[in-house]
């Protein structure tokens, strides 16, 4: 907490006119929540929310330096706002997870859609100090830049984050500008972007539903995008290729479209990343097996699909294949190749109850996820199969 001021101050940005305007009601009822606890507690809540996107960053940008905890009310657009915000400060970012995909709060193992539930949470996690240090991702352009009328997921659908925001989460001027962006959750970049742009323009309910009917529409349709990647493992060891393939994922998270375990051995302690792709293209069987085993945290015994751990990498097209789509980070379009990727480990605090801690110390160490690689028959190190 500042030393100049009596009581925390706790941030609060909020989405009104998401779900079509319904998104004030909850913002409300979270600020209400917030507001009777912190007459018990001894901390201040403002209000930051704006009408607008850029009237919303502008307010945290004029009030940076004024608050101790930042809490962000939707789905995984406006963590990526708050990721962006409070990257690099200290300032610990609290999620109440509303609406539709909230894979970052998924993965965290906190509450979804339960909004009591998720302020007792944070409430509680300021009271009692207790939070995670986590990785998170960082895209920058190598030479590239963010397309015109690039558009995001819920964020800036609902007026709430956009194109362009920067590391510390303005967008300068409201202009394009080139890629600079942490992400907490993926970086998608081939049929995944795809997938969770059509996801995104669809009119379909729910969340996962739609995410799910986008992914058998692109199956359809999968081309063979070209990129050239040189990736630095683990180890500091450098190796450079071509892939040619319709999938590829750098992951921190597990998750994506709504419950999907598309990078089950992620890890946010471990300062690396999860790079996941298609080897070839799949058979139909091959496809329904995935499909299967999406949600199980058995997708990588798949064998048309590759893994690999990496502290780096960077992307470019490659001269064979069709050119990738617009990159998605977290459902935010960050612009086109070439990119550079990196773990940017330990860089953000998130409020998360002290009973979610100790899960993550049990269910999600190093141990966990080792037995979960050998498990579908992989080694930890290269990624390749050893059967």
């Amino acid at each position: 907490m500042n030393e100049h001021r009596n009581h925390a101050v706790v941030a609060v940005i909020g989405n009104p006119v998401s779900n079509n305007g319904k998104g004030a009601k909850v913002d409300k009822r979270v600020m209400d929540l917030l507001v009777s606890r912190s007459e018990v507690h001894g901390f201040d809540v403002t209000d930051l929310t704006g009408g607008t996107l850029e009237e919303s960053l502008g307010n945290l940008e004029n009030a940076k330096g004024t608050y101790d905890y930042l809490i962000v009310v939707g789905g995984d657009g406006m963590v990526s706002l708050g990721v962006n915000a409070v990257a690099d400060s200290g300032v610990p970012l609290g999620i109440v997870g509303v609406g539709s995909g909230n894979d970052f709060a998924r993965g965290l193992e906190l509450p979804v859609n339960r909004i009591e539930t998720a302020v007792e949470g944070i409430v509680g996690a300021i009271v009692c100090g207790s939070h995670m240090d986590i990785d998170m991702g960082h895209v920058t352009s190598l030479g590239g830049a963010i397309p015109d009328g690039a558009a995001s997921n819920d964020a800036v659908s609902n007026g709430i984050a956009s194109n362009g925001i920067a590391s510390n989460g303005i967008v300068p001027n409201g202009e394009s500008e080139s890629t600079d962006r942490r992400f907490a959750g993926m970086l998608s970049c081939g049929i995944d972007a795809s997938i969770n742009d059509r996801a995104n323009h669809s009119n379909l309910p729910g969340g996962s539903f739609r995410y799910f009917a986008a992914v058998l529409m692109e199956l359809m349709h999968m081309k063979r995008y070209g990129y050239h990647v040189v990736i630095t493992d683990e180890h500091g060891d450098v190796e450079e290729r071509d892939i040619v393939t319709p999938l590829l994922t750098v992951a921190n998270s597990r998750h994506i479209g709504g419950g999907i375990e598309l990078s089950p051995y992620s890890s946010f302690e471990d300062g690396l990343l999860d790079m996941v792709w298609m080897e070839r293209v799949p058979t139909l069987p091959e496809i329904a097996k995935a499909l299967r085993h999406a949600y199980d945290g058995k997708v990588l015994a798949c064998d048309f699909l590759a893994w690999r751990r990496v502290r780096s990498v960077s992307i470019t097209c490659a001269e064979e294949g069709d050119e990738p789509p617009v990159l998605m980070a977290d459902g935010e379009s960050v612009g086109m190749l070439p990119v550079h990727v990196e773990a940017a480990g330990r860089t953000l605090r998130v409020l998360v109850p002290p009973a979610v801690v100790d899960w993550h110390r049990r269910e999600r160490g190093e141990e966990q996820l080792l037995h979960a690689i050998e498990r579908d028959g992989r080694d930890p190190v290269t990624g390749s199969f050893l059967r």
